[in-house]
């Protein structure tokens, strides 16, 4: 029996609705395997957190999430309570920065009972490989003066250890799926970072003969996840520019509430953290209408991560089959409830098993 011992925070909003649901659907999942196991520690840090505290985590923190296999993040923010960079800084990235969570995966797919926005969207299936350490999000920069002469410099940073990381990473990745590698790139108008990271790229490519190439600045990649989806496989990005392209990756399956993460320590020093796209959506917190399916699509990449890649693949089927059938939350036309989609996502786990 493999056991996994799963850190658990549902943080703020629709995030304390949609992670229990995704919580029972791992102990489904479970169950119908009959060799694995969770057990789950829950902390409650939030903006809730932070208003009786003064942080959003305690000091210890992180050496109490150390010990996990994996973090199981809900959504984190409420701007009425606590401003987004103090919430979003003193947890999330927290985390991403001190753990070494230095991989970004997000995947998108034309999914089975949603209606895409895209007239022809040819069922595509692509993941964006976003470096999520350094570049663009950085915090080396300042500002200086005040009034009109007010300077703000804010620099990018990028390491060829953390470059190339990224890449080799997407070209293992694409090595299991359709040995395609696109980078985005705008060396054209970026004058150092992205020349820089067109010849790491260059030079990483060498390495993988087996793996078919493509390099498109970013605005034309913007363009052709919107008029090709289809073509891409493994897309392979900085940190700001994988971050824009994900959130089009949402848009294009016909909603961000769907989309999923995995924050990736690859060094097996920290434990990984998995967290849904969208964000605490405050305004229908406590409605019972969230939809799940972002949370629940989170868990299939942690059981990737775990290698139960085939119980992952079957809890995604599982997920379409259900929205397929019609059943779905409000944002995606349909009339049920967060535990409607949940349940009926359940039901079938067992009965097929």
């Amino acid at each position: 029996m493999k056991k996994w011992e799963i850190a658990v925070i549902p943080g703020d909003g629709i995030g304390k609705e949609v992670v229990p649901a995704a919580l029972d659907v791992l102990k489904a999942v479970a169950d119908v395997h009959g060799g694995i196991s969770f057990s789950f520690t829950e902390f409650p840090w939030s903006c809730d957190y932070y208003m009786e505290h003064g942080k959003m985590m305690p000091d210890d923190g992180l050496s109490t999430l150390r010990n996990f296999d994996a973090i199981f993040l809900g959504a984190v923010g409420n701007p009425k309570l606590v401003p987004d960079h103090i919430s979003l800084w003193g947890l999330l990235l927290k985390i991403r920065r001190e753990f070494e969570q230095v991989i970004n995966v997000r995947p998108a797919k034309s999914f089975r009972g949603l209606s895409s926005p895209l007239a022809e969207p040819r069922e595509f299936d692509f993941i964006v490989v976003r470096e999520n350490s350094e570049g663009e999000y950085s915090e080396v920069g300042g500002r200086i003066h005040r009034g009109e002469d007010e300077i703000a410099i804010q620099n990018a940073v990028f390491t060829r250890k953390g470059t190339e990381r990224a890449m080799r990473y997407a070209f293992e990745l694409a090595r299991k799926r359709k040995r395609h590698v696109t980078s985005a790139t705008k060396s054209n108008g970026i004058f150092h970072t992205m020349p820089f990271w067109d010849e790491v790229f260059a030079d990483v490519k060498r390495d993988y003969p087996d793996v078919a190439t493509a390099s498109y600045h970013i605005d034309a990649l913007a363009a052709f996840f919107v008029t090709r989806p289809h073509t891409f496989d493994v897309v392979v990005a900085s940190n700001l520019f994988g971050d824009i392209l994900t959130d089009l990756g949402g848009a294009i399956m016909g909603s961000i509430g769907i989309a999923p993460a995995a924050n990736i320590n690859v060094n097996g020093k920290y434990p990984s953290m998995f967290e849904p796209v969208h964000g605490s959506a405050p305004d229908i917190y406590g409605q019972g209408i969230a939809n799940p399916i972002g949370q629940i699509w989170t868990a299939k990449l942690m059981l990737d991560h775990f290698g139960e890649e085939e119980l992952g693949a079957f809890l995604l089927k599982t997920i379409e089959d259900v929205t397929a059938d019609g059943i779905k939350t409000p944002d995606l036309g349909g009339t049920a409830t967060t535990k409607e989609v949940t349940e009926e996502i359940c039901r079938r786990l067992y009965k097929r098993s």
